[in-house]
């Protein structure tokens, strides 16, 4: 006797051994033996064989017709017996009564399971929705099948015009599209974003990188509903001075200015004037949420996403031509000794004079030129005072930074300045620590240093940045934190970011306390917007360390990627490189950072020719071999090593994007901070943050 009976959801056939009670022994067609409990036995049957029943009712069940059998089947629950006899009358057998089952069990749509060889047929209003939704289905996977043969011929399906970035950002993975675009890759054996770059889904893989961060961080969008800030205070004085900038070309957030007074006795007042949006925003308020929301400017080759919308911009920027609300930090200087003899913070109005650009002055405005007096440039009896003042603010610092026994920054290093037109991109070298970077940069520390100063002597939280070492021999740590602390690294007994509130959230905060100390004096504390130990400031302080964090690692990534332009732009077969460290080089004419298999063993600073094999623009990498060593350096001295094995941790750092890292060394510390300062100054060019394709960043 052989038995048709259901096991683990499936059903089977097989040879009865033997039977004890309600449980029968049965040996299935492929050898296997198991036992079967009677409840589960549907049919019992003599012939044909097990493996001849299963085969012939498989092929009897595809000939069923399911609409009929639905209309034999009775509305209430039936065993599948009575079916057998309505569908074939009285002409059937086991090998129809099994493929009964076998139909039935596999179209759950029609009828549904309830129990051993119980069903109950689909109500018809259900069946006929299942049945236009199994319709649907069928179409889709045709129309998808078709998207597959399309995109791995190389052809661009038309439904996918508009569509193509989101299908590699933000995809609805439940979609033919990008059902058939993962299966047309897999296919290819490629990734979804070159198939779609091959198909010309999308433009180029800078329009890949650049909509992947706009995803993530702008998911909504760049632009800005229409907002302007409030009005701002009718007692706000004037200051009688003529202030100039000094920026790059492109800069259109111009946030500090300079002035210069001579006094009586050999002294000058040097104003410098911070752009004050914090006078036209007020906490809580819409700027403040877009603000506050985005946190920073985002800057890339080419391209920026502006923090403030730009008839915010447009109201406070220092722009030459009028006057514009300012907080002022004016500083009495002897002469004589450079020394700071006193110093008054001011919110007003001051006359912006003149835009100066570095593009036009770098090149006049040199050590020597300032040493003979020559040259003719705007402003240039002022920028006579202030290069003095710039070296001896210079050289206190160090001096500071001495006595936390750290050795000397290192000014020689090259900044590189992107233009961007279209798809062709321009890099331009630019040495940082020039006459003018000094002027800005230590300007900018020294209102940084003060502010914060101003900040902790009225007992008002301000946001800091502070640098330490918790070990004489140990690494430096850098963090934000919200009472004053030192920053070994800039030799400085505290250091507020203060002096860019039109592209960082920290410096607006800042200003509103400033604002407070300036107006209410002592008590300062019972009126700023944030109040001592205000839960809310210690939410800023992680919102923008990582959000600014994010911002820099995009920059780096779009440098990085404008460089690999720039080699295929400019079809380089070979390019000069200099040895850093191990198998890592840096390329003479862009700043990128390249390992080189099989480099082998050479000096810091050996200048190497090599072979660019591959660009790849989509994963942001080069493929590069060694042909011959062009030039070895010379023996260094202990002093000048020292200040090169300075720049070679932050170029490390640098590749490794690991300048924020908890482990940061003493090198990248001291030049991140120097680097942090010349940034928010205004003093790397193009108008863009931290060169991390360069150097370290903060």
């Amino acid at each position: 006797m052989n038995v048709f009976f259901e096991e683990s959801g499936s059903f089977k056939a097989g040879s009865v051994l033997s039977r004890q009670g309600d449980a029968f022994q049965v040996e299935l067609p492929g050898g296997r033996r198991a036992k079967v409990r009677a409840k589960d036995v549907l049919i019992e049957f003599e012939k044909p064989s097990a493996a001849e029943l299963m085969q012939q009712a498989d092929e009897a069940a595809q000939q069923i017709d399911l609409d009929f059998l639905w209309e034999c089947a009775p509305a209430d629950e039936f065993p599948f017996a009575t079916l057998a006899n309505d569908y074939y009358g009285e002409s059937y057998g086991p090998i129809e009564r099994a493929a009964l089952v076998l139909c039935m069990h596999g179209a759950p749509v029609y009828f549904r399971r309830k129990g051993r060889g119980q069903y109950q047929r689909a109500p018809e209003d259900q069946l006929k929705m299942a049945l236009a939704s199994l319709e649907r289905k069928r179409q889709q996977a045709l129309v998808q099948a078709e998207y597959e043969e399309e995109l791995k011929a190389g052809r661009l399906p038309a439904a996918f015009d508009g569509k193509a970035l989101s299908l590699l950002t933000k995809p609805d993975k439940n979609s033919i599209e990008y059902k058939a675009l993962e299966a047309a890759a897999a296919a290819r054996g490629i990734s979804t974003a070159r198939l779609m770059l091959e198909c010309g889904g999308i433009a180029s893989a800078r329009a890949l990188h650049e909509a992947r961060f706009l995803a993530e961080f702008f998911p909504h969008g760049t632009g800005f509903a229409p907002v302007m800030p409030g009005a701002l205070p009718d007692d706000l004085p004037t200051a009688d001075v003529e202030a100039f900038s000094i920026d790059d070309i492109t800069t259109t957030e111009i946030d500090d200015a300079f002035s210069v007074e001579h006094l009586a006795d050999g002294r000058v007042r040097i104003g410098v004037h911070i752009a004050a949006p914090a006078l036209g925003i007020a906490r809580g308020d819409t700027v403040d949420a877009i603000a506050r929301a985005r946190l920073s400017t985002v800057y890339m080759p080419g391209d920026k996403i502006t923090m403030l919308p730009d008839d915010v911009v447009d109201a406070f920027t220092l722009k030459e031509g009028g006057l514009r609300p300012a907080l002022s930090l004016y500083i009495i200087v002897d002469r004589a000794t450079q020394e700071i003899v006193a110093n008054e913070t001011r919110a007003e109005l001051v006359f912006v004079k003149n835009n100066l650009r570095h593009n036009t002055l770098d090149a006049c405005v040199t050590e020597e030129a300032l040493a003979e007096g020559s040259g003719d440039y705007p402003h240039k009896d002022d920028i006579a005072v202030l290069w003095p003042l710039a070296q001896a603010l210079f050289e206190k610092r160090q001096q500071a930074r001495a006595g936390y026994g750290l050795r000397r920054e290192v000014q020689s290093n090259t900044d590189f300045n992107f233009y961007v037109e279209g798809e062709h991109v321009t890099i331009t070298p630019r040495r940082r620590g020039s006459p003018l970077d000094l002027i800005v940069a230590e300007l900018a520390i020294l209102a940084n240093s003060t502010w914060g100063a101003f900040l902790h002597d009225h007992g008002v939280p301000g946001i800091y940045r502070s640098q330490r070492a918790f070990a004489a021999s140990g690494p430096k740590r850098t963090r934000m934190q919200t009472t004053a602390a030192p920053h070994e690294g800039l030799g400085v007994a505290q250091y507020a970011w203060s002096t860019s509130p039109l592209r960082r959230y920290v410096d607006l905060v800042n200003q509103w306390q400033l604002l407070a100390c300036v107006n209410h004096g002592v008590a300062a504390k019972l009126v700023a917007p944030f109040k001592p130990k205000d839960a809310d400031l210690y939410a800023v302080v992680q919102g923008f360390d990582d959000t600014y964090s994010a911002y820099a690692d995009h920059q780096r990534r779009m440098e990085y990627f404008w460089c690999l332009r720039w080699i295929t732009q400019e079809a380089k077969k070979q390019v000069v490189a200099s040895v850093v460290k191990g198998d890592l080089v840096r390329l003479d004419e862009v700043p990128l950072l390249l390992h080189v298999p099989g480099l082998g063993v050479h000096a810091r600073g050996t200048k190497v020719m090599l072979e660019v094999m591959s660009v790849d623009e989509l994963t942001v990498e080069a493929s590069v071999r060694l042909l011959h060593v062009v030039d070895a350096p010379a023996v260094t001295s202990g002093e000048q090593a020292e200040e090169e094995e300075d720049e070679v941790e932050e170029l490390i750092d640098a590749a490794d994007e690991s300048a924020e890292s908890e482990a940061e060394t003493q090198a990248e510390a001291d030049s991140a901070e120097k680097t942090a300062a010349d940034g928010e100054a205004g003093a790397p060019s193009t108008e863009r943050g931290p060169n991390p394709a360069a150097h370290a960043t903060e």
